[in-house]
């Protein structure tokens, strides 16, 4: 018995020594991660003070980036130094939730190095938006409560000729090195600057944000202030946005290249292919992505065949088609009808969301029409997220340009897209997500937030969202866009279609306008990659969710099956197949 214990003791020892010595370290790889990510958080809002605006870090707000080459550079060099820091970090000895952040964070570096070595920077824009519009965003958010807020808003204000000037410099490097916007889309972007620039300084949307908020001065400051700032706009930001139309429509439009593809740009085969792994997160080759996308328009023609059987229309289906594009009954008459409509179709969606969800957000959100000045080179809808800690919620914006455009039948499955349960609710909940490290609430992976977006559209069907037929037409229409964009975005970058062949895929397949449907194929084409995020996400959470159903019988849960999605904020596709692998786990041992 002495023998026993004598010689069990130095064992105990040993092993409490080993473990203790195992914790140290675990807990020197933790600290040392956190350490990381908060030195990268801190760098972007000192670098990106337009960044630090948004998710409402009023600290820089004085403050525009700086976008010289020698500054651009220098961020280069930083991520490759934490990209060493990161491998410093022994990965395995982590919590599960640090080894997911771990393995985002690497993502997300990574991407942004990538993304630097291919020169993407020297094509700050698309053709519906850019640095000549995400301004716009950030001053709209910018608090306005004193006098301080006010001084603020107009030194940032007098900032803007350089930073539109540096993206020029940026835009002048992509001529000098044939790396440019397609011609074709360039006269929509000049369309937007137009709008910009025109009429009175008092409607710009820079004085509009700040006119809204002179109430908050003293009746004595108020018309100071208002003079100062139509001064500013006046002498200094609408002089350099002329500057910007005239470089745009004297010099580079006349020089951008007249191929489509991003195969066509300097490496443009591995830039593009690097692009459908950073926008669908997964190790797919273009052929795949385009092939899948074939049998995706295929099935979904089928369904939106029986729908028309159903009705016992008389015609084929492009009759079918042409009648839903052009009968008055399927179309607003105002903007107001257009908005009220879809803020109907919001609340009706809330009223049955917790059926769905466990898991809310706090983060209320409106319904506002479209900029003016954005509108007619825009998309249908989208979402524009409310600032954490701010003082205005998540917007859901419906263009209420060309109504004749704009169909009712679709608004439910657009409502479902940009407000709840798609990107309000996903990027609410993850804005509120306060235990993780703050990269992570705004982390922001396209497949994750666009593919969840689309499964919403989806799972409208199930909560009884669409109330007519044609409403469910108009959700397999949707469908039908995203699955047409595997294959155009593919064709164009890839495969070499034309502009006219993209649009031809749309108007045959679906009963979008056809203004829509340009205005769309023209995105793709200046934004390669992007399109093929929303379908391939939503394939994957569909799969995912058939995985539990079939795992868990009866005992599945789908408002458990929701929250284990969006409970780690926006991930991954490989990371969220990981953690509902851990979720199905959990759910069989209960």
């Amino acid at each position: 018995m002495i023998d026993k214990i004598f010689h069990v003791k130095p064992l105990i020892a040993l092993l409490t020594w080993m473990s203790l010595g195992t914790m140290g370290a675990v807990e020197t790889d933790s600290s040392d991660l956190h350490r990381l990510f908060a030195d990268e958080w801190e760098s972007r809002i000192q670098n990106d003070p337009l960044e630090a605006t948004l998710v409402g870090v009023h600290s820089e707000d004085s403050r525009l980036p700086d976008l010289s080459f020698e500054s651009l550079e220098l961020h280069y060099q930083n991520d490759q130094k934490l990209l060493v820091r990161l491998q410093g970090v022994e990965r395995s000895v982590l919590s599960e939730q640090d080894q997911v952040s771990y393995d985002l964070f690497e993502f997300m570096v990574q991407s942004r190095v990538r993304r630097y070595e291919f020169g993407e920077y020297r094509l700050p824009f698309t053709n519906d938006s850019g640095f000549f519009s995400s301004l716009l965003y950030a001053f709209e958010r910018m608090p306005l409560q004193s006098e301080a807020h006010f001084e603020i808003y107009m030194a940032r204000l007098e900032k803007i000729p350089v930073y539109l000037s540096q993206n020029l410099e940026l835009m002048q490097r992509g001529l000098e090195t044939d790396f440019t916007m397609p011609r074709v889309v360039m006269p929509g972007v000049e369309r937007i600057l137009q709008g910009l620039i025109q009429g009175p300084v008092t409607k710009s949307p820079f004085f509009a944000a700040f006119e809204k908020q002179l109430g908050n001065l003293e009746e004595g400051e108020r018309l100071t202030y208002r003079l100062r700032c139509e001064s500013i706009l006046k002498q200094t930001v609408i002089p350099a946005y002329r500057e910007v139309l005239a470089f745009m429509s004297e010099d580079y439009t006349p020089q951008s290249r007249s191929s489509l593809g991003a195969r066509s740009l300097p490496n443009g085969a591995e830039y593009y292919r690097f692009l459908v792994r950073y926008f669908t997160t997964l190790e797919m080759e273009p052929e795949e992505v385009h092939q899948l996308g074939l049998r995706e328009v295929t099935r979904i023609r089928e369904e939106m065949n029986q729908i028309v059987q159903s009705l016992e229309f008389d015609g084929d289906f492009s009759a079918f088609l042409r009648f839903l594009r052009t009968d008055p009954q399927f179309y607003a008459t105002t903007p107001d009808q257009l908005v009220k409509e879809a803020a109907w179709i919001s609340k009706r969606i809330d009223g049955i969301l917790p059926a769905y969800f466990g898991a809310l957000p706090r983060m209320p959100y409106g319904v506002a029409p479209v900029p003016e000045h954005l509108a007619p080179n825009y998309t249908t809808g989208r979402y524009s997220p409310g600032v954490p800690g701010g003082d205005r919620g998540g917007y859901y914006w419906v263009n209420t340009y060309a109504l004749e455009k704009r169909p009712l039948y679709a608004l439910p499955a657009l409502t479902l897209h940009e407000a709840m349960p798609g990107h309000h609710l996903q990027i609410a909940l993850a804005q509120e997500l306060s235990d993780l490290p703050e990269f992570r609430r705004h982390f922001y992976p396209n497949s994750f937030g666009e593919g969840w977006a689309l499964y919403s559209e989806k799972l409208g069907k199930e909560m009884g969202v669409y109330q007519t037929v044609y409403e469910d037409f108009g959700r397999l229409t949707y469908e039908m866009w995203r699955a047409g964009r595997l294959v155009v975005d593919t064709g164009i970058h890839f495969k070499g279609w034309t502009r006219d062949r993209a649009i031809q895929l749309f108007v045959e397949n679906s009963a979008l306008s056809v203004h829509n449907i340009e205005s769309e194929v023209d995105r793709y084409i200046s934004w390669p990659g992007q399109a093929l995020s929303y379908k391939m996400g939503e394939l994957t959470i569909v799969r995912l969710r058939q995985q539990a159903e079939e795992t868990l019988g009866e005992a599945f849960d789908l408002r458990s099956f929701h929250d284990a999605v969006l409970k780690n904020g926006g991930v991954t596709m490989p990371v969220l197949e990981k953690e509902i692998a851990k979720y199905l786990e959990r759910a069989k041992s209960r």
